[in-house]
């Protein structure tokens, strides 16, 4: 079952649906990819220069989870902290994504999250624009 079907199976299914989806879809693969992200910097044989990459990740993975839980309520949403969490996931993402961007080119565990942390930005820029 699709975020999309789960959000849409609520009996008071929220305006935006498609960019609510695509919102909670790509922020928990970022969190996920995030999580991955730190945990495989762990590993690596620099992880003296992977200090930054693994706690922006974590603070990325963080929001981002946080932002799905909340987006995915809503029986009583509470737009304000919607928008703000929105913003926040676009900034931990931002941050992130030229965190991992910078390591892309050793390692791809860098390149996947850097993608996924761009996909959510983008998501949850599309979204706040019509919650605006």
């Amino acid at each position: 079952m699709t975020v999309a079907a789960r959000l849409a199976a609520h009996p008071a299914p929220a305006p935006h649906a498609d960019l609510l989806a695509a919102a909670v879809e790509t922020a928990l693969d970022c969190s996920q990819a995030c999580t991955a992200c730190a945990d495989a910097c762990l590993s690596e044989a620099d992880v003296e220069d992977m200090r930054r990459c693994v706690s922006t990740d974590l603070t990325c993975a963080d929001v981002c989870a946080a932002t799905a839980r909340v987006l995915s309520r809503q029986s009583t949403p509470l737009e304000d902290v919607a928008r703000a969490l929105l913003v926040a996931c676009v900034a931990a993402c931002s941050a992130c994504g030229d965190e991992c961007a910078q390591h892309a080119g050793h390692h791809e565990h860098c390149r996947l999250c850097a993608e996924a942390c761009r996909r959510c930005a983008d998501a949850c820029r599309a979204l706040l624009e019509v919650l605006a």
